[in-house]
């Protein structure tokens, strides 16, 4: 990123949510030399936190990860949207950054990504036009995105035929699954397009296969990693066809998939280090993990692929939510300032992980048994306790999240906090 596109990342109106008021507009990057202390009760809650203590440690399993399996990796960049992450992603060796739209891949841009991994099917006419205006502009941004049909695939070729932007498109095939999402269903179909994607030239090039193994909710675990195999199989077989017949375009082959519940299986089935291929991940959650789903899913993943755990400390949970409580009207329940606003609820409820009582807790306190989210309302969570809890009106509740990305579409500023939850500094998010 260059240090203009940097720079729009860090100024914020100081009346965000979860930053102290009278502010006035604010420079993120100064925000530490405020010294401000999340458990002295110095912040508005809620607020978002990330710890930066586990998200180095995310960031280095990564790193080991990668230089074991031979892997790439281009983070989503949906997760967080936010550009200080990343650019520690770009940091750490990233191949690129992963976006889900068009508008995305404008954003990236405004940031300075250099190298984007659209893992979609690029259609409209505005939103091709608005990708290859950035094509056209800077010979050095590289683009690649999906194809899944003959039909995507001519109106892409078409409106670059009319741009005459001076080099072809990257396309790379999608293979899916019945019934689960976007995708070629049949490998027989998938060779057609891979065909047709040749005869585009020179307006498109044919750079790899792609899929996403995340799609899939059977009865067990391992159902459905019979079915990630599955699909990975159809991605290495198509990948072998259109190398045999010269399908491919100059340049190295990439082979992508993984979310973050799979990446193992992904790295190990496509092949990690070969001649000409690049195995490139889009693992988004990694960064940030989470107390819950992606939390369950890595301890499945440990499982079945125990050499991961060789690699050191696996992956903790960075982001929180921290909320006040302001009600406690019976025995048995509190309400909290932590709602649908505040925090994800489209997998699952978020979990009350610590406590802490400003003037009394230099650390946040673990919660005993029998704490739990029953319901959120817009901007309430109504939490069962035990008679005996010890939470008490003004008390800051800390919660663990299911599924990151709706946790940070919630948030423009989120903190970057020490172990002791005092501010070091803050992301901003442009959803």
């Amino acid at each position: 990123m260059t240090e203009s596109s940097t720079r729009l990342t860090l100024d914020i109106a100081g009346w965000a949510k979860g930053l102290p008021p009278g502010l006035g507009a604010l420079d993120l990057g100064r925000l530490a030399a405020l010294e401000l202390d999340l458990l002295a009760g110095d912040l508005p809650l809620p607020v978002a936190v990330l710890k930066s203590s586990a998200l180095d440690n995310n960031r280095a399993f990564m790193r080991r990860f990668l230089a074991a399996t031979g892997a790439k990796i281009a983070p989503h960049g949906k997760t967080t949207m936010a550009p200080a992450l990343f650019q520690m992603q770009l940091d750490d060796g990233a191949w690129g950054i992963t976006a889900a739209t068009a508008a995305q891949v404008l954003a990236f841009r405004r940031f300075g990504v250099p190298r984007i991994f659209l893992a979609n099917e690029l259609v409209g006419r505005a939103s091709i036009d608005a990708v290859l205006a950035e094509l056209a502009a800077d010979p050095k941004f590289d683009f690649y995105c999906l194809i899944d049909s003959a039909a995507g695939l001519s109106q892409l070729a078409e409106r670059a035929r009319l741009a005459r932007i001076g080099r072809p498109v990257n396309v790379l095939v999608e293979l899916g699954s019945p019934g689960a999402r976007t995708g070629v269903r049949s490998l027989a179909q998938a060779a057609l397009l891979a065909r047709a994607a040749k005869a585009a030239a020179p307006w498109v090039a044919l750079r790899g296969v792609e899929a996403y193994e995340g799609v899939f909710a059977s009865k067990t675990a391992k159902e459905d990693e019979e079915k990630v195999g599955e699909l990975l199989g159809r991605v290495v077989s198509l990948a072998a066809l259109a190398r045999e017949e010269g399908l491919f375009a100059a340049g190295p082959v990439i082979l992508s998939a993984g979310g973050s519940s799979f990446f193992d299986l992904v790295a190990r089935q496509l092949g990690g280090e070969q001649d000409g291929i690049v195995v490139l991940l889009r693992s988004g959650c990694t960064l940030t993990h989470d107390d819950l789903s992606y939390a369950r899913a890595f301890d499945r993943l440990l499982e079945r692929s125990p050499e991961v755990g060789k690699l050191g400390a696996g992956l903790l949970p960075a982001l929180e939510v921290w909320g006040m409580v302001q009600s406690r009207p019976e025995p048995g329940l509190v309400y909290v300032n932590v709602g649908k606003r505040d925090i994800s609820h489209d997998v699952e409820l978020p979990v009350p992980t610590a406590w802490a009582r400003p003037g009394l807790h230099d650390l946040p306190q673990r919660f005993a048994a029998g704490h739990r989210v029953l319901r959120l309302n817009d901007q309430h969570a109504h939490i069962a306790v035990p008679a005996d809890s010890p939470l008490a009106v003004g008390d800051m509740v800390g919660f663990g999240i299911s599924h990151p990305c709706t946790t940070f579409d919630k948030w423009q500023v989120l903190l970057l906090v020490d172990d002791g939850y005092r501010v070091k500094g803050a992301v901003r998010t442009y959803f």
